[in-house]
């Protein structure tokens, strides 16, 4: 016999992604799109929002019940978009859809959200009964929207330092020093 026979039903050519070191639902995440300081915020506002929803949910009587069902609102919202977010960056999607896209839907998400998961905690503050639930919500609170609104700095330095502001006379001067001089 051959060895090419021997070996041809047997040998898979190329193996699928459910196959080795990496397989399973593993295989289809992938964390090195965000930088390690991107990441980080990224998992604390999903860890503090879900954690700020928990605390509130727990909360059992309520005076003035508009500010506790407007932080849960909030909290509940921030957490599910905090989640999209990051499983748009973590999976294949990213690669389906226009980076650019992304990024700006991720800022402006990321800048709404904080605002929002910031005035819903100062309006908790002003209308909790002071249970130890609600005082543990109101600190979630605000640690994630200062987490939110800390990854939107992040992200405007980043934009800002990608792409610098040229005043409109270098480009002209930069022209023509590249002219020939006897044209």
């Amino acid at each position: 016999m051959e060895n090419g026979a021997v070996y041809s039903p047997t040998t898979e050519a190329a193996p699928g992604a459910g196959r080795g070191a990496r397989s399973g639902l593993a295989a289809y995440f992938f964390l090195g799109r965000l930088p390690w300081y991107r990441r980080i915020l990224k998992g604390l506002q999903l860890l503090l929002s879900l954690l700020a929803f928990i605390c509130e949910e727990v909360v059992s009587e309520c005076g003035l019940c508009g500010g506790l069902y407007f932080f849960e609102f909030v909290s509940c919202s921030a957490f599910l978009l905090s989640l999209l977010l990051l499983i748009v960056y973590c999976t294949a999607v990213y690669d389906r859809v226009d980076t650019g896209k992304v990024k700006s839907s991720d800022f402006y998400i990321t800048l709404g959200t904080g605002c929002v998961f910031l005035l819903a905690s100062i309006i908790f503050v002003s209308t909790h009964s002071g249970t130890s639930a609600e005082i543990a919500a109101i600190v979630f609170g605000f640690l994630g929207s200062s987490m939110f609104l800390l990854d939107f700095v992040v992200m405007l330095c980043e934009k800002l330092r990608e792409s610098p502001l040229r005043k409109p006379e270098n480009n002209a001067r930069a022209e023509a020093l590249t002219e020939p001089l006897n044209a």
